[in-house]
């Protein structure tokens, strides 16, 4: 009986550490992340003032669609080979990334992938293009070719949006 006791007990004080560990992983990192997000003003007052900085919208295909507009300045790489090649985005020039998703999801897996690759002039806009445009900032028409992805199809389909 004592020996079963025991066991729980360490099974026990082995959960809880690794809880504990897990939870201030967790924060260190979400620490790293808000040190590398920037603000829709610190992003507009970068432009404003002609800071050699490159713009990258990350978002998915399907929000590409819904709102075809884009940052001017910005270059649209799909995140899936961003994702896949890193390299599509400078690593001795500061770059900022910016999506669409609830909690900056996208650009925040991008920034993740970039630090990992020792990449650290990298940030990604805080509450991204929606942030963006609710400051009432500018942007302009997307028409660019981009492709659109169809996990059941299993196949790109290239589509093009225009705001005429």
């Amino acid at each position: 009986m004592a020996t079963v006791l025991t066991l729980i007990s360490v099974v026990v004080l082995v959960i809880s550490l690794a809880t504990i560990l897990w939870k201030k992983r967790n924060r260190d990192q979400m620490r790293t992340m808000e040190q590398h997000a920037i603000s829709p003003e610190q992003l507009y007052s970068m432009l404003g003032s002609r800071q050699d900085v490159a713009l990258f919208d990350v978002r998915q295909p399907l929000d590409l669609l819904a709102h075809s507009e884009i940052i001017p300045g910005a270059r649209r790489i799909p995140p899936v080979e961003v994702l896949a090649v890193p390299s599509l985005i400078p690593k001795d020039k500061e770059a900022i990334v910016y999506c669409t998703c609830p909690g900056d999801k996208t650009s925040r897996a991008v920034l993740r992938r970039a630090l990992d690759l020792q990449f650290f002039k990298i940030r990604f806009l805080k509450g991204g293009f929606e942030a963006w445009k609710a400051k009432g900032y500018p942007v302009e028409p997307y028409r660019e070719v981009f492709h659109l992805y169809s996990p059941n199809l299993g196949s790109l389909q290239a589509t093009q949006h225009s705001n005429e």
